[in-house]
């Protein structure tokens, strides 16, 4: 905050004038409390961060947008999904918003250090919960597997995290993009999840793990199935909890927590502009909700 050195001027006016700038300072903050966080993915991923900001951040409300004229991310070129990426920024900077998660591994490998020199408005980013899992199985000396998009995994954010916090040579990677395509789809049946994840693990000993790290935002959606068929000591993480509570500091930091929300309203768009997914991304948020009620 700026002082200035006013000269010649009756102690009323200096006081009215303070006091002004005291109103103004606060109208400023108020406005900037007042206006949604925004979560941003080519698809429902994000919504499991969302719903972690939900649970997290009481007072705020939220919007998320999809780019659902360019999903998945995972599977296209990485030129391409970066200008996608952009494209949705500008989209979501039309409407009131004070902070942006980018709630997709994809899009933060690809754009985020880009999106951070580019704008203003703070920007956070995800990234695959690689380094808390090193430090779980760190006593036990188990594996790491870490599921993530095709492109996560060959993006050099994804391979510099590895190799800076994988001290002990653990960590090991695989793709499952079409776990994309079924939470797309809202597939969420038991039999045909089951068999894919039998399969794709099928040349694992999983005994040699400690830790699964979901490293894409749609994979949460089938936490609990994969639970199911994991052995027992092997844990389950994904990057939520460390992504809102980085939106948590950022917000604390320049005053931009809200007091009064509107009891969490979400506004969704998508780059489509089918009003038929709005109504599927509620649905799958409130499927997700539903899903860890009582986990």
């Amino acid at each position: 905050m700026r002082v200035y050195c006013i000269i010649g001027v009756s102690a009323y006016h200096l006081n009215r004038n303070i006091t002004s700038c005291h109103l103004l300072n606060l109208q400023i903050k108020g406005e900037h409390m007042s206006k949604r966080i925004a979560f941003f993915d080519s698809g429902l991923g994000g919504l499991t961060v969302l719903s972690k900001a939900m649970d997290e951040l009481p007072n705020e409300d939220f919007l998320f947008f999809a780019d659902t004229l360019h999903v998945p991310y995972g599977v296209k070129k990485p030129e391409d999904v970066k200008r996608y990426i952009h494209q949705s920024i500008e989209i979501i900077l039309q409407e009131d918003v004070k902070a942006i998660v980018i709630a997709c591994n994809t899009a933060t490998s690809l754009a985020i250090s880009e999106l951070r020199d580019k704008y203003t408005i703070p920007v956070i980013g995800m990234e695959p919960a690689v380094k808390p899992a090193v430090e779980i199985n760190r006593p036990t000396g188990k594996r790491v597997l870490v599921f993530a998009t095709a492109i996560t995994l060959k993006e050099s954010k994804y391979i510099d995290l590895v190799r800076r916090v994988d001290d002990m040579n653990i960590v090991d990677s695989l793709p499952l993009p079409e776990l994309v395509e079924y939470c797309e789809a809202l597939n969420f049946d038991k039999k045909v999840i089951k068999d894919y994840f039998i399969k794709k693990l099928e040349s694992y000993n999983l005994d040699e793990y400690g830790t699964v790290v979901l490293g894409c935002t749609h994979y949460p959606f089938y936490k609990r199935i994969l639970k199911e068929l994991l052995p027992e000591h092997i844990k389950i993480i994904d990057g939520s909890d460390g992504t809102i509570k980085r939106l948590s500091q950022i917000l604390r930091a320049n005053s931009l927590f809200s007091l009064h929300g509107r009891n969490h309203d979400v506004k969704f768009l998508c780059s489509s502009q089918s009003e038929e997914y709005m109504k599927k991304m509620q649905t799958a948020l409130d499927i997700f909700r539903k899903m860890n009620q009582f986990t």
